[in-house]
This record gives C-alpha cells, structure tokens and sequence, in this order.
C-alpha cells in the first residue's frame, strides 16, 4: 500500500518568536490540505482550529499509512511536536532537529559521514554530475578538511565547483596554515553561529553559550576532561562545587550536538568537539577587537609567537581566560606577556621539558591553572616554583608532568582549595619537603591524585592537610598502604581509593574519620579485610566495593553503621553485607555485575 509523506518544515525562528506560532502553523497547513485534499482548503480560524483540521484529513485520507516530517525543528518548539502526535492507526511523525527531544521515544544521533560517503556528498556539490576534474588527492584533502560534516562538505564543495586547480591547491594550503575554514564561507558560519546564539536562551542555564565557548581552550581531536571545566567555570560563572552542575551544562550541549558527551561512573566524564565546531568556537572568540576579548586562545607554532605578542608596543589586554598551546618544537623560551586580569591560564603542551611561563608571577589575578602535557612521554616542568608566587591560585591541575620536590614557595598558596595531580610522576614531590606543619595549604579542601604509577605510600605529610574534605587516589595501582596519620584527616567526607589494586588493607586509624561519608573502595583487588575501627564511621552513607575479590568477610562492627544507606557490590560481597541487615535498617545492597572495562586505556593515547 503506498504511503503518503508530508514534509513540513518548522522555521528556527519560531522557537524564539512566540508571537509567530499561529501564523506559521496555519501556513504550513494549507500548504498541507493544498497538496493533499482535492476539496477546498478550509479558512483556519486559530492554531487549535489548523490541528482539528488537519486530524479530520487524516482520518479521511484512511487506510493509507501516513508519515509527517517536522524538519529542523529547534529547541523550543516542543509544543509543535506534541500538537502533531495524533493518536491514529498508520500515523507516524519524524522530526529531524540539531537538538534531542526526550520525549520521542525513538531517538536516533546521526554520525558524522565516513571518508566513502563524505566524498561522495562533496563531489555531489562540487562537480558536474559527481566526477570530480581536479586531481584525486585534492579532493580527498579538502574533503578531509571538512571532518565528515555534511554543511561544510556542501558549501565547501559549491564554492569550489568549476575552480581551476590553482585555487584547489591554494585553499588547502592555507587550510594547512591554519586558516580557519569559516573565513571565506558564510553559510557555513551563519548555520553553525544560530546554535550557539540560542545558547543564550536558556533561562535556567544563562552561562551556558560562555561556557561552550571556554571549550576552545583545549586543543582539537582531545578529550576535555569535566573536572576541568569544573575548575574553569565554577570559578568565572559560579557555579556550585558538585560535579553534577558540570555534567547538567554538558547534557545540553550534547542534546543540541554541539559536543560529544563519554559518560564513564568510574573513570569521570569528558567532553569531545568536532574540530570544525572547535574552529567556530576559536573563530567566535577572535571576533572581538583583541583589546576587548574576555577570552584569548593562543596556538604557538614552533617559536613562532602572534605578532601582537613580540612587538614592543604590546596591546592593552583584559581576557578572563587566557589558553595557550604550543607545538613538539617549542623551545620553551617565552617572551613578556601582560595580563593583570586573567582568572584563568590553560597551558597545553607537547615538549619532554616545558618551563612554564615567567610572566605568571605577575598574573596576580589568576584562581585557576591547568596544565597538561599531551605528548606521550612524561614532561619535566621546569620553574615549577613559579607557582607558588601566584598567591591567589584556588585550583591546580597538573597532566603527564614530572612534579619535582614542592618547596616553601608552593606551601604559601593559602588560597589554594583543589589540587589534581593526573598521571604524574610525584615520588620527588612530597620527598623531604616541609609537609609536617600543619598550616599547609589551611584551605585546600579536595585532593585528587589519578593514575600516578609511582605513588606507592601515601605522603605521611598530606595527613596534615587540615581542612581536606574529598581526597580521591584512584588508579595508582603500586600504591600499597595507607598511613596511620591518615586518621588525622578528621574533616574528611569523601574519600576513594579506586582501583588502587594493591592495596592490601586500611589502618585502624580510619576510624578517626568521623564525618566520613563516602568510601569508595571498588577494584581494590588485593583488599583482603576490613579493619575493626570501620564501625566508627558514624556518617557513613554509601561505600562502593566492587571488585574486591579477595575480601574473606566484614568486621562485625559494620552492625554500628547506623547511617549507611548505600552499598554497591559484587554480588559475592552482598553475601557479607546480607548477613547484617538486620542492624542496619538503612541500608539498600544494589549488586553490580562484574563487566570488562578497558575505559582507562584511552589515557595512554598519544
């Protein structure tokens, strides 16, 4: 039986201009009764009287199965949909959209085009009927120029249709030069620009396009990990500590597909971009005259510095957030840079040695550091101490850094509240340094120490971190004991030792912990028992143990965890925690089947 398909296209425009509704709708429809009903097209009274219409064709158009299609429909227009979900026997409605619509139950995320079809579109739009007439390899470089996104394949492929070689040739050079593929192609621009500009639409997340729009800091085809953007944005947006504000700013950018979301429980979440939005990002943020930008990303080529920088007469800058990149050939030797007012510096880099930059000690402004090292090999930081000079500094991420030994400088940050130290080398860092006193780092409140091989005792000294609340050690799977100072840590509320997969046992001293409210204990393969003191936790709520394999049993003083609600285990260690139900009238036991995960593998990419 054939089918009948509508194709009615909801303007973006009706998702911000509310006064047009009607008038829109009753348009489209008599476009509808037009091409479907040989009667005559009935005078639509109001928006309610279009839709009672438009249902009493349908129904005189049975039996035949009938498909309508809602193309590019925009966040917003939800109420457009729902007034269309007629409730009919062979009735369908497909909306396509650059936004998710979680009511749908069907939803389906198309995927970038892969090399065959990416071709096959551009040489669509670039030559007569689809052959191309230029050499196959320009082809091939423009198209890969293009990421597999079907807009720029087709503007970029009209742009060039009937073009001498020569301007082929040129374009990709400059491609490859690192100009931008917006400058030339408006429609590209003007199509990818309205999704951000609806960004700020949201009344709920009103940072939410500014925010998008730090994600130019970090360097294309890499994962950003959220708990960097946490330190950016909680610190120029205020937005609350808890990671889920983050991950509410990431779900909206992903359902509106302007990022790709990795949700991992374990292993934290990142955020991925297309390198063409990227460049709408980094575009975007170069519009403004320089003097003027809230946000500067700089991408330093060997030692070949912009302009602006070198010149003696440098401008007057006032960024929020300044992000430079540099190249393997970097030499590391910096010229002077003037910026009073930055919050943020993001130092992305590839070099075996890196020093950082001597004109931080003047950034007398700045709360947030990040530094990550996205070469293979471990890089040795030089003029480390640089740091401790920067006295407002509120949070610190270190990547893939050699730490050496933290000096008195670096003890005088008393500002300093989050420090993140990934996949470094930090045996020097906590070695004979003055870590005894226990007025070091007075306000840091959360520590994160991942994937650090070298860790194999945890730093007596970081027991005196006096007003520590979360303290994650996860993946540092040489580490074998904790120490008994450990216990000293009494605003502790959080702490997880995931994957800490030598780790044979816990101190009695943990029982000091008394505001504990948090133990994460999962993949610690090796943690044979469990101390008697653990019935002390006296906040304890929820403790993750999963992958605890050698455990033999619980302590029988686990019957005094009077507050513990959550227990997430391997179905062998709900045995154990069954066996006390009866005393803890709180407790929900939630099994989790054990499943490979190689998640963690993605860290030793190049």
């Amino acid at each position: 039986m054939a089918s009948l398909c509508w194709c009615f296209q909801l303007l973006g425009v009706v998702a911000r201009q509310h006064w047009q509704r009607c008038s829109v709708t009753i348009h489209k429809s008599e476009k509808i009764f037009r091409s479907k009903n040989k009667h005559q097209v009935p005078e639509f009274q109001s928006d309610e009287d279009a839709i009672n219409q438009f249902e009493s064709l349908l129904k005189r158009l049975k039996p035949h199965p009938s498909l309508l299609v809602l193309d590019d429909v925009w966040r917003g227009s939800e109420f457009l949909i729902e007034r269309f979900r007629i409730s009919q026997p062979g009735f369908k409605v497909l909306v396509t959209s650059r936004s998710v619509f979680r009511s749908f139950e069907t939803t389906f995320r198309l995927k970038l085009l892969n090399d065959e079809n990416a071709k096959t579109l551009f040489c669509h739009s670039a030559f007569k009927d689809g052959i191309p007439d230029v050499q196959n390899d320009l082809v091939d470089k423009v198209v890969k120029g293009c990421g597999g996104f079907p807009l720029a394949l087709k503007v970029i492929g009209q742009s060039l249709r009937g073009e001498p070689e020569a301007k082929w040739i040129h374009r990709t050079q400059k491609w490859s030069e690192g100009v931008s593929v917006f400058n030339p192609h408006c429609d590209v621009l003007n199509c990818l620009k309205s999704s951000l500009d609806a960004l700020t639409e949201i009344p709920e997340l009103p940072d939410l396009k500014e925010c998008y729009l730090d994600l130019g800091s970090f360097p294309e085809d890499q994962r950003i990990p959220a708990t960097a953007l946490l330190d950016v944005w909680v610190e120029l947006y205020n937005l609350d500590e808890e990671d889920v504000h983050t991950l509410v700013h990431l779900l909206e950018l992903s359902d509106r597909n302007l990022i790709n979301l990795v949700l991992q429980s374990e292993d934290g979440h990142f955020a991925m971009q297309h390198d063409l939005l990227r460049d709408l990002v980094v575009y975007q943020n170069a519009l403004d005259p320089i003097e003027q930008r809230t946000r500067m990303i700089v991408e330093i080529n060997e030692n070949s510095f912009p302009d602006w920088w070198t010149k003696g007469d440098q401008p007057s800058l006032h960024p929020r957030l300044l992000s430079i990149t540099t190249d393997e050939l970097f030499a590391s030797k910096w010229h002077d840079l003037r910026q009073p007012e930055a919050e943020v510096l993001v130092l992305n880099f590839q070099t075996r040695i890196y020093a950082l930059p001597h004109f931080m000690e003047r950034m007398s402004n700045l709360k947030v550091l990040i530094v990550t090292n996205y070469g293979f090999h471990q890089a040795e930081l030089k003029d480390f101490d640089l740091i401790g000079h920067v006295l407002n500094l509120k949070r610190i991420r270190l990547e893939r850094v050699s730490i050496p030994c933290i000096g008195i400088p670096m003890l005088q940050l008393k500002n300093l509240r989050k420090i993140s130290l990934v996949m470094c080398d930090i045996e020097k860092a906590f070695e004979n340094c003055s870590f005894r006193a226990p007025s070091i780092w007075p306000n840091l409140v959360e520590m994160n120490i991942d994937y650090c091989s070298d860790l194999i005792a945890f730093p007596v000294g970081l027991c005196n971190l006096a007003s520590l609340e979360k303290l994650s050690v996860t993946y540092c799977q040489e580490l074998i004991a904790l120490p008994q100072e450990i216990g000293n840590l009494t605003k502790l509320k959080a702490l997880r030792l995931y994957s800490c997969t030598k780790l044979s046992s816990l101190p009695g001293s943990i029982g000091g912990l008394k505001k504990l409210k948090y133990l994460d204990l999962s993949d610690c393969l090796e943690l044979a028992h469990l101390p008697d003191e653990i019935g002390k936790l006296e906040a304890l709520g929820t403790i993750h143990m999963k992958g605890c394999g050698e455990l033999r049993g619980l302590p029988p003083s686990v019957r005094d965890l009077g507050q513990l609600e959550k227990v997430i285990c391997d179905e062998e260690i709900s045995y154990f925690w069954r066996s006390h139900a009866e005393c803890l009238k709180k407790m929900n036991i939630t099994v989790i089947r054990r499943e490979a995960n190689l998640n963690w593998l993605h860290r030793f990419d190049p």
